[in-house]
């Protein structure tokens, strides 16, 4: 196989970009071409996405590419976050913009939808964990408010799907997004007739569902007159980032489990299976699908705390580098105070560094003070609270783990990684940074048949990555203040 160019656009709830993949010789080169930010805008006490100007962006993309590489390319594909949606209307013209997961519309919907189908029920027939940011409540919203929009609605895509649309004309809905929804039936892979039925909801505006690495078909005639691409199959890659990201961990074997570490961290294992036991569901445990496979993971607040902490020293006049942080908090006494990342404290205070310092006083703890010690504290959290999922996720499977892989941007913080192994008693394998782009452009490869399976997917990425092992300390120096951790995680769940 000769060299072959992709382009992925890889678009986050705050920036999106336009990343250029080249296979040649089993290995990927990925480049960044375009980058642009991706804030929701409120209109009318709605918060919405700006979906025209992401389309805008991708076209900007697409250019950007031609003037650097010629008018073909083998592949186009666009993952996304999940859960948000457009609707269409019989003309094919989209309603109104999309609106974000985090409005505030869904107040109250999760209480109204357990007074149809409790929580254990939804649980068992979704595999996902009930919150009030998923797909469900925000159609439910829809209905209680009286909305017309479902009743003039004749196609709901999903965003990823959406912008693929306004590039093809194509209206379908990718399975990895789909399964986020909680109007999906992860056991039939269709949409869900009896949750449809249930919380009356018009199951004929869903669209056909595709598997991951999907043909679409061609650009259309106005986008490529619009951007000079005169020729590039669309692909429905792996359209969830999360599903994306785990396509590329570079794992052997089946005894591996996954963190794919940004912003949230998602820490998670292959299975073959839905798992929706009474202890998944007491540990907040999804059913996600990626290509080939599924998994099932749990959702952690992440660089979150790390990110929001570095704004507000920002404000306050000094301004670090995450490296700079690292750094100050490999100095730092190993002996920090422990807080619970999920603790609803977190979500979204107004100063992190002052809500972590103020939960370590309210549990008894010696709050830390500077920058040194409050990263060491967010990173020596971090670590615990994997520990405790990865148990869990043990137990619930019934297998042990000989290792854990780290990717996304988390994979190049040397500290947590190096804590991660020290906590858990296991080797951390770190990178690719690029898990997501990288598996959206080895999608469509294997797609348009220049890859042959998953398993070659994995092998590109070993070829193509440095891998970092961290190689676990003495694990007894972490038990006591594990056993801190869980007291202070038993607190948050009550």
């Amino acid at each position: 196989m000769g060299e072959r160019r992709y382009l992925a656009f890889d678009i986050g709830a705050e920036s999106g970009r336009a990343v250029v993949g080249t296979l040649a010789d089993d290995r990927l080169s990925l480049e960044e071409i375009h980058r642009f930010a991706n804030q929701p805008v409120e209109v009318c006490d709605t918060l919405h996405w700006d979906v025209l100007a992401i389309h805008a962006n991708v076209l900007q993309g697409i250019r950007e590419y031609v003037r650097r590489f010629g008018d073909r390319a083998d592949g186009i594909a666009v993952d996304t976050w999940a859960l948000d949606f457009g609707l269409l209307a019989s003309d094919g013209k989209l309603l109104q913009n999309p609106v974000a997961y985090r409005d505030r519309r869904t107040e109250g919907m999760v209480e109204k939808a357990l007074a149809r189908m409790p929580a254990e029920e939804l649980y068992a027939h979704t595999g996902l964990n009930i919150l009030p940011i998923h797909t469900l409540f925000q159609l439910l919203a829809l209905r209680a408010s009286d909305s017309p929009l479902l009743e003039v609605a004749t196609r709901f895509l999903m965003m990823p799907d959406l912008i693929a649309y306004f590039l093809t004309g194509r209206d379908v809905c990718e399975r990895t997004n789909a399964i986020t929804t909680q109007v999906y039936d992860p056991r039939s892979g269709e949409w869900s007739r009896r949750i449809f039925e249930t919380f009356q909801l018009p199951l004929s505006i869903m669209p056909e569902l595709v598997d991951p690495a999907t043909v679409l078909g061609e650009l259309r005639e106005p986008v490529r007159e619009a951007t000079g691409l005169a020729h590039a199959p669309v692909v429905a890659a792996c359209t969830h980032d999360t599903g994306s990201a785990v396509a590329a961990v570079p794992g052997r074997g089946d005894d591996w489990a996954f963190i794919s570490s940004g912003t949230w961290s998602v820490l998670g294992a292959l299975t073959d299976q839905v798992v929706t036991c009474p202890e998944a569901q007491a540990a907040h445990v999804c059913n996600e699908l990626t290509l080939g496979s599924r998994f099932i993971c749990r959702n952690i607040m992440g660089l979150w705390l790390l990110q929001q902490s570095r704004e507000a020293w920002r404000r306050g006049g000094r301004e670090y580098s995450h490296e700079d942080l690292v750094g100050l908090a490999e100095r730092a006494p190993d002996d920090s105070p422990i807080v619970d990342p999920d603790d609803l404290t977190f979500l979204a205070p107004q100063d992190m560094p002052a809500a972590i310092r103020d939960y370590c006083a309210r549990t008894g703890q010696a709050p830390p003070d500077g920058p040194a010690a409050v990263t060491r504290c967010i990173l020596a959290s971090l670590a615990l609270s994997y520990r405790e999922g990865l148990e869990r996720l043990s137990r619930i499977l019934g297998r042990a783990f000989g290792a854990v892989h780290v990717v996304g941007g988390g994979s190049r913080n040397r500290l947590l990684c190096q804590l991660t192994a020290n906590a858990t008693g296991l080797p951390v394998r770190a990178g690719p940074v690029e898990a997501t782009a990288a598996a959206n452009v080895l999608a469509q490869a294997l797609a348009t048949g220049d890859l042959g399976s998953l398993s070659d997917i994995r092998e590109v990425v070993r070829r193509s990555t440095d891998l970092i092992e961290y190689a676990p300390g003495r694990r007894e120096a972490s038990d006591a203040r594990y056993e801190t951790f869980v007291g202070l995680r038993g607190r948050s769940d009550t």
